[in-house]
């Protein structure tokens, strides 16, 4: 039986939760899609990944407008996925803030990802012709940055490789919030085809450090313990190292890439096969990690063609 290419087949609406969780920072979560956080400050506001299209953007603006009609002043790209930025003109924002290893990575492949994520995921690109074009940073820092907004202090950090080249958190401090984009996931599958599978995990290491005591991942709903958020870490820790071990040893055993799928499948599908976009994930995912384990240190880059190639030749 042919299993419906990526999210092809994810055509149902997801109930949207706007949540606090600290004085001036929300939440904006729909069920496993991708996940907005927003930061109310003396004098704006910052919305920290943007959604997939400008007219998608609009319901998170009608929510922002139920708890603050102060302006937009900053959009936070947390990497240059097209579901995350490609709606960030909705906002009209003083800056859009990303890492210069985002913006290079915007400049190197920006335009085929967002035609390869547009194929993936039909149902999270709700108005596409809305979309001007690609989002460009208009500010961009190395390392890491920290911005007041009025009294409110939101540390903007790079802490390592992982889920892409650029990620990149946003750290309230003293309400000790993390904003972590898909570097953490809660009960949805990390997507690791661009990923650097080597270093993720020390990367959750140094965000673990920080201590959060309330995280909002890139997909799941927002945590609101420090022991969930711990969870949280963890988990997607263990789906990350379970995931490499798995296809490097199968590599170094000399199996091909198709075998390398199966056999990772079946050894991650006990624990990790309920959680959301399992199917869609995983051969990316494998294929990524089969790359990374023959030496590639750097991700290869996703095309719509290549999408439905490297699917009909682990699915078929």
């Amino acid at each position: 039986m042919s299993v419906a290419f990526a999210s092809t087949g994810d055509l149902e609406e997801k109930k949207v939760t706007f949540s606090q969780l600290a004085p001036g920072a929300y939440a904006y979560t729909a069920e496993g899609d991708p996940n907005t956080g927003i930061i109310v400050g003396d004098d704006g506001v910052m919305v920290i990944d943007a959604q997939a299209t400008p007219a998608m953007a609009e319901d998170v603006i009608a929510k922002v407008r139920t708890v603050t009609d102060k302006p937009i002043k900053y959009v936070v790209l947390t990497h240059y996925h097209a579901v995350r930025v490609l709606g960030a003109s909705a906002y009209g924002a003083e800056q859009i803030i990303a890492s210069r290893d985002t913006y290079d990575t915007i400049v190197e492949r920006g335009q085929q990802d967002y035609e390869s994520e547009l194929g993936r995921f039909p149902r999270l690109f709700r108005g596409a012709a809305s979309i001007p074009g690609l989002t460009w940073p208009t500010l961009v820092f190395e390392g890491s940055m920290t911005l007041f907004m009025g009294k409110t202090r939101v540390d903007i950090m790079q802490l390592g490789r992982g889920h892409t080249k650029g990620d990149t958190v946003v750290w309230l401090p003293e309400q000790k919030v993390l904003y972590a984009g898909d570097l953490v996931e809660f009960g949805a599958t990390p997507y690791t085809g661009d990923a650097y599978l080597e270093d993720w995990p020390q990367t959750l290491y140094r965000l673990a450090a920080l201590g959060p005591h309330r995280l909002v991942p890139g997909r799941g709903e927002a945590l609101m313990t420090p022991e969930l958020c711990g969870k949280a870490l963890q988990e997607t820790r263990d789906f990350v190292t379970a995931l490499f071990q798995n296809v490097k040893q199968a590599r170094a055993r000399g199996a091909s890439l198709k075998e390398a799928f199966a056999e990772t499948r079946k050894a991650l599908e006990p624990r990790f096969g309920g959680w959301v976009i399992f199917e869609h994930c995983l051969p990316f995912d494998v294929s990524r990690a089969y790359d990374e384990a023959g030496g590639l240190r750097d991700p290869q880059i996703w095309t719509a063609e290549r999408d439905r190639q490297m699917w009909a030749s682990l699915q078929g």
